[in-house]
Order: structure tokens, then sequence, then C-alpha cells
């Protein structure tokens, strides 16, 4: 496996393979091909059926125009074989002659693959983890007494912990820009952004609706400030970013958790997450929204059992939880926009994050169904599910909004 910073990618908003990804390609293929001043991108299947939403042609716009001239040709009709999110990009010279001719893949979570990456022409990357499944890491922690942030200690080294340092700080703020931001979203839905009207009532309350109330706020927060463009971490996408902030930041300040605790939290979620993007997907494209927000649920639900002193049992249940019960939630944006119903998605489970720890703390860690046999049964949901339930915003929701 990667490592756990692929997870945790910091960048704007709104989507992390609409946005992001279409955002890196581009800035790659004009560094491989400097002397091109003529482009012309194809975008195919959900990359073009919900990219004007998703402000892909913008994020492409804002890399290629002021070098030269573009064109973008919309192909949702057109779905490449190896992700439904391709994207084609050729440069000219200015003779007109054809520099570079390369089709990428948005794969999830801001994350490109190349077509010589496709084909095996180019290497891999570095393997930094040798274990790929949980149980796998499961038997090492108890094995060895250790935890699953010490796995990832050992395998990635020191500087994890001040890159994850940094995706901290980044959550944080960008809670704190969403609970002061007012208004209505871009995008023309006319949806208003909700995340203080939340908290200021949340306020007003006392005990468990209190804390209820602080948590969907953060989320909403969050997802407001990504739907908005704002800078976010992907956790795993742009699209799920909400859900595990929102946790920890609850936790960080009603619990007076230090920073340490948390990053370890933080690395917990990582793994997790980890797990289902290489076993599995995260791109709601590929295998709609159980593959982006149930995984955010899982990897909140991993973190927050962390920091609870759950067992390593206990904590793999927690995130089983967290997963299984998104399991075939449908990609349904309204106008392709990463607003409704994905705003109060986050909300939702983030809740559900923490009753997921809340159910597995009152366990021995002990369950039927394992944390691996979900992911491979939520990659199975999601290739059965229909085209229309996943980021094309022509079934579910989308059909009505």
């Amino acid at each position: 496996m990667e490592s756990i910073s692929e997870i945790f990618r910091i960048g704007t908003g709104p989507s992390s393979s609409h946005t992001m990804g279409p955002r890196k390609a581009v800035q790659q293929f004009i560094a491989e091909y400097p002397s091109a001043v003529n482009f012309e991108v194809y975008l195919y299947g959900s990359l073009a059926a919900t990219g004007k939403g998703h402000l892909t042609d913008k994020a492409i716009e804002d890399v290629l125009s002021p070098v030269g001239e573009l064109v973008i040709n919309w192909c949702p009709d057109f779905v490449p074989q190896y992700h439904t999110n391709g994207m084609r990009i050729v440069g000219r010279d200015v003779c007109g002659i054809v520099l570079g001719d390369r089709t990428v893949y948005s794969v999830g979570g801001g994350k490109i693959v190349w077509d010589t990456e496709v084909s095996g022409e180019s290497d891999s990357k570095k393997s930094v983890y040798p274990m790929r499944r949980i149980s796998d890491i499961l038997e090492w922690c108890e094995r060895t007494g250790k935890s699953y942030w010490e796995y990832v200690d050992e395998c990635e080294g020191e500087y994890i912990w001040d890159y994850l340092h940094e995706v901290w700080e980044v959550m944080k703020a960008s809670v704190k820009r969403g609970l002061e931001g007012e208004g209505v979203l871009p995008g023309g839905l006319g949806v208003r952004r909700k995340a203080v009207s939340y908290y200021m009532k949340a306020s007003g309350y006392s005990s468990s609706l209190k804390s209820r109330g602080l948590v969907y706020s953060y989320a909403l927060a969050v997802s407001e400030e990504n739907a908005s463009g704002g800078m976010i971490v992907t956790a795993p996408t742009c699209g799920s970013c909400g859900v595990l902030p929102a946790v920890l930041y609850h936790l960080y300040l009603s619990r007076e958790f230090s920073e340490k605790r948390i990053l370890r939290a933080l690395a917990t979620a990582g793994i997790f997450g980890n797990v289902v993007k290489t076993n599995a997907s995260i791109s709601g494209a590929e295998v709609g929204c159980q593959g982006e927000v149930g995984v955010a649920c899982a990897m909140a639900a991993a973190a927050a059992s962390q920091l609870f002193g759950g067992s390593p049992a206990q904590i793999e249940y927690a995130a089983e939880m967290g997963l299984e019960h998104h399991l075939g939630l449908t990609c349904d944006p309204v106008c392709g926009l990463v607003q409704i119903p994905c705003i109060e998605r986050n909300a939702y489970a983030a809740a559900r994050a923490l009753d997921s720890n809340l159910y597995a703390s009152f366990s021995d860690g002990v369950h039927s169904v394992s944390f691996d046999r979900v992911v491979e049964v939520m990659k199975q949901t999601g290739h059965d599910l229909p085209s229309v339930y996943k980021e094309t915003s022509k079934g579910g929701l989308a059909a009505i909004g």
C-alpha cells in the first residue's frame, strides 16, 4: 500500500476526482510538454457528465488558459474501460504539431493514473505498507501488543507526523472558516450555509443534544467550505471531507485530547481508508457514495475508537460498522454539485461514526463480518450499481432535482 498521505490530500474543493485530479493532470502535462501552446481536452464518462457542476472546466482553464488556447470537449457517453473518470489531453506547438497526446484517469481522492501506468510502461509508486488487509494488520497488533498508529509509525517513519500535523491544522482551519461563513453556496441551487445556525442552536442545548448538534455544525462547516471551493483535506475525498474533521474537532474540544493523540487517531483513520482505496475504491463515480461517505464514516469511527482507548479489535469493529451500514449508498448529486445530498450526508455520517464507536466500545470486539469482507462487498455492490447512480446526475435524487 502507498503512504496514507495519499488519502489525506490538501487542496481546494469541491471534488477530489473532478477538480483536484484534473487540475493535477494538466499541471503535469504542461510540465512534461512546456512548448505546447494549444490544448484540446476531452472529458469522458462521469468526468463529463457532472464536470460542470464540479467545476472541472474551471480547474482546467485556470491552468491551461494562461498558457495558450484551450478547447474542452464533453463526451459523457464514452466511458473508458479502465475508469469512468477519463480525460484525454492533446498539446500542440505554435506550428500545430502534436507534442503530446495522453490519457489520464482521475480515480478518486485526487489521485490520477496515466495511460503509461495502466499499460505498465512506468514504475508503480513505492509500496510503504507490506500488509494490505486489516485482518493482517490486526493480527500484527495483537501479536506485538501495538496499535494501528504504531504500525503507521514503523512503516512511514517520523516524516508522517509532520505531514499529519499539517493535515490537522488545515482541518481545524476549515471548520473555523466554515462556522464563520454565511450566505448562499455557489452553483445556482440556492443552498444556504447552515453550519453557523446549527452551531448557535446547539450551544443552547445541554448534554447529548448539544454534543450532537455541534458535530453536525462542524461537518456542515467543512462540507460547505468544500462546496465553495475552499481549502480542505480529502478524507478520503472532497465530497466526504466533513466527516472525519467533525468527529476529531468535536472530541478535541469537548474531551481535551492532546494533539499527539489526535494525530495518532488520524494515522489510524488513514490506515482504514488506505485499505479500502487499495482493495476496492473511494471513487463515487466507480462505486457510489458508499466509497466516499461510507469510507469516511469508517475512518472517523476508527479514529474515535482509537481516541477512547479501544482495543485493535474494537477499532476494527467500529470501522466495520461505519462502512457496513452505508453499503449501497448511491452517488446522486443534484445538478452535479457537491451540495445536495452531499453536505447533509457528511453531517449524518459524522454522527453515525460516533455511534459506531460507542456500539463497539460495549463489545469485546468479536463480531461476525470482518472489515475486509465488507470492503469486498462494497466493491462488488458498487460494480453492481447501475451507472445512473454513480455520479452521473441521471438517477436517484439527482433525477428529481
